[in-house]
């Protein structure tokens, strides 16, 4: 397999500016991430791809790869695409710049999705809800699947919505993990189509290859680390370092 993980990091976000320079320990969350990411055997390659040369020089001060992109994308999948165009791979991932912990299970399973059935041109990953604040936080984006495990709808809304509380299971639904495996091909073909209403309301990429018709398979995995949007969440992914780091 030819397999090039590439991580979209622009330093613009609305709810954390500068998020992929925010240090975790000794080191900028984008150097978390790329390492996570860079030692899963299944990537031979790992790209930083970002519209700002603060991240830009921050990647290869530490000896990753990254490159300049637009300005103007609209979404991580459009960023990708400026930057696969240009590459010679099968199949990319794209592992957002806020998952500095990502596990190498998780970019596997996700990746086996397009492995174990050629008909599927893009898949994610979901873990469990066990708490009713991660359920109604709307920074996490939750997914709803069908039997064969493709993704019904993403939105940052508590779905499924529980009619009757006391109903309401141990585990509240499943979060949606930023992590995308695409064709090749078809990561090209669906940054070429026009956004759509559904995916600019929810501000999630992956709403534009549903409503377009494209099936989405969902691995189910245990991701036990932090995702990090807001300065809240940078203090969970401090103390998660703390504990988990090798002395």
């Amino acid at each position: 397999m030819s397999v090039v993980a590439i991580i979209p990091a622009r330093y613009g976000s609305t709810r954390f500016p500068g998020k992929p320079l925010a240090r975790i320990g000794k080191k900028p969350m984008i150097q978390h991430v790329y390492e996570s990411t860079a030692t899963t055997d299944l990537v031979r390659r790992t790209v930083v791809a970002t519209d700002d040369a603060r991240i830009l020089d921050a990647v290869r001060a530490f000896g990753g790869e990254a490159v300049m992109t637009s300005k103007d994308h609209l979404s991580g999948t459009d960023r990708l695409a400026e930057v696969a165009g240009g590459l010679e791979a099968e199949w990319i991932v794209n592992v957002q710049g806020d998952l500095p912990f990502i596990q190498a299970e998780t970019i596997r399973r996700s990746v086996d999705c397009l492995v174990r059935d050629p008909a599927v041109p893009m898949a994610t990953a979901c873990t469990p809800i066990t708490s009713e604040g991660e359920f109604l936080n709307r920074n996490v984006v939750k997914v709803v699947t069908d039997r064969e495990g493709f993704a019904c709808y993403f939105s940052r809304a508590p779905i499924p919505f529980h009619r009757e509380p006391a109903a309401v299971p141990a585990q509240w639904g499943h979060r949606h993990l930023g992590i995308y495996v695409y064709r090749r091909d078809f990561l090209l073909r669906i940054a070429a189509m026009p956004a759509v209403a559904l995916e600019l309301a929810e501000g999630l990429e992956q709403l534009r290859a549903l409503y377009y018709g494209y099936r989405i398979r969902v691995a189910d995995v245990m991701e036990t680390g932090v995702e990090v949007d807001t300065p809240d969440d940078l203090e969970r992914a401090e103390a998660y370092w703390s504990q988990c780091r090798v002395p």
